[in-house]
């Protein structure tokens, strides 16, 4: 064997390991960039809210329906006084929920949330006890009766499904309502995210 031919393979070597380092080096910066992206979407999964929510629900029925007062015009010695007008929609929601978590949902508050004109204006759903007076005060309405949702009333436990309505009151004319621009409901769990649901329903009025 010559001496060129030494130095040639000398030659040969040095060059595989030279290739050989730039490949490792590739794999190196492979890995932590793959470790890095990771770290980064497991972050934005942690603490962006890009976690199960722990309800979902669905928005069946609603109904609306105008209340139209006016007092008497006189006093109780009979004595003739300004009249007085009030006008109230009752909004009717019939709605199931979902209980998809690991533990139990307790209802305190259900807002029924009306955007008319550039601002939202909320009204709080009876509880069990004022749904049902709405029904001795009005006995005509021409809604169904069906089960309410009350709110501080009604516990869900894991992978229970409930359901019943739930009813809002706006001061408001029949034709404010009319001009409403959306409408969903919020439903606020104690200690836990709220769920706002948008129907996909009409609204019926009666």
């Amino acid at each position: 064997m010559s001496l060129l031919q030494q130095d040639s393979t000398e030659q040969d070597d040095a060059a595989k390991g030279e290739e050989l380092t730039a490949g490792t080096s590739n794999i190196g910066k492979a890995v932590v960039i793959s470790t890095i992206a990771l770290s980064i979407a497991a972050f934005f999964y942690v603490y962006t809210g890009e976690k199960p929510p722990m309800a979902n629900g669905e928005i069946l029925n609603i109904w609306a329906h105008p209340i139209h007062t006016e007092t008497s015009g006189f006093d109780a010695n009979g004595a003739p006084m300004p009249k007085e007008i009030f006008d109230q929609m009752f909004v009717f929601t019939e709605v199931r929920l979902h209980n998809q978590s690991k533990i139990p949902l307790f209802l305190e508050n259900v807002l029924t949330n009306l955007s008319e004109q550039g601002k939202i204006t909320s009204s709080y759903a009876a509880n069990k006890g004022d749904y049902e007076r709405i029904w001795v005060a009005y006995p005509n309405i021409p809604v169904p009766h069906g089960p309410v949702l009350s709110p501080l009333d009604t516990e869900i436990q894991p992978g229970q499904t409930v359901q019943g309505t739930v009813v809002s009151a706006f001061k408001m004319t029949k034709q404010e309502w009319d001009a409403r621009k959306g409408l969903d409901l919020t439903f606020v769990f104690r200690y836990q995210p709220s769920l706002t649901i948008t129907p996909h329903v009409p609204v019926i009025d009666r």
